[in-house]
């Protein structure tokens, strides 16, 4: 586990990261500063400089722990086996959550870190850089806000959620109205730990997405639970930071949520939502 004051240093390095490597770029972008990764997904020169200066900052936190980043994971899969290994631990980091958004100058970006011990995720830590809004949570130990206690339940509501769009459009065509009508607003942000902090601070019940790379989902569902709600794979079984990176992931604030969004599922039965 980490030691006292550990947690608060992870944080602070969050945001000395951001105020370094992500608020000067916003907005300030040259054409050659963005690249694909592949088609339909980018990274700019802020994603880099950001992994590596979270990476040297968590190596004086947490001396000979390895750094399981998105970014370098791209010229290495084999450190996404780091996540799974027993009885060792790692940092797994998200350097800019929300490329995109970023890229086209929207106020909808984050930073993802958490750490991972016995392929279970034990602490994590989501910066909504724009808004300056840190969630904070530790295994057994409750999620925050700003430093205050955050709590999820279900409403008297039909639950609203995120979803992407693909998904959505299949459930707004092939949801009976009546099942439709069970749930409410289903959106996305394009940034998951946003969404992740949306969904912890009350405004919205759940969320859902076919990938579960580590780096945007490990920190939200551990808040999530921790906050008293929960989350699944596709396949019902808790969900893990190990594992595929297309077995889908929900997270919802009650049981009660999580069956509705869960019976949407099963009706629409997508191929792109079976569990892998």
């Amino acid at each position: 586990m980490l030691a006292a004051g550990d947690s608060q240093r992870v944080a602070d390095l969050m945001r000395e990261t951001a105020a370094a490597e992500l608020l000067p770029r916003f907005r300030n972008l040259a054409k050659e500063d963005i690249r694909q990764k592949r088609p339909g997904d980018i990274v700019t020169v802020a994603d880099v400089a950001s992994e590596q200066r979270l990476a040297t900052g968590l190596a004086q936190i947490l001396p000979g722990v390895p750094v399981v980043g998105e970014e370098a994971v791209e010229t290495d899969q084999g450190l996404l086996d780091l996540i799974g290994r027993r009885g060792e631990r790692c940092w797994v980091v998200d350097p800019l959550d929300g490329t995109s958004n970023f890229s086209k100058g929207r106020d909808l970006f984050a930073m993802i870190v958490c750490l991972v011990q016995d392929a279970e995720t034990i602490a994590g830590w989501i910066l909504d850089v724009p808004n300056d809004r840190m969630a904070m949570a530790a295994k057994g130990q409750g999620a925050t806000i700003g430093g205050k206690p955050t709590h999820v339940g279900g409403k008297p509501r039909p639950p609203s959620g995120f979803i992407g769009f693909k998904v959505r459009k299949e459930f707004d065509r092939h949801l009976p109205p009546a099942q439709r009508q069970t749930l409410g607003n289903l959106t996305s942000l394009g940034c998951a730990g946003r969404e992740y902090i949306e969904i912890l601070s009350g405004h919205r019940d759940f969320s859902l997405y076919r990938q579960t790379k580590p780096w945007d989902h490990a920190a939200g569902a551990l808040m999530v639970s921790e906050a008293g709600g929960l989350a699944e794979r596709f396949d019902g079984a808790p969900y893990g930071p190990a594992g595929g990176l297309r077995s889908g992931i929900v997270t919802a604030v009650s049981t009660e949520t999580m069956a509705k969004v869960r019976a949407a599922v099963e009706s629409v039965k997508m191929p792109l939502l079976a569990a892998r």
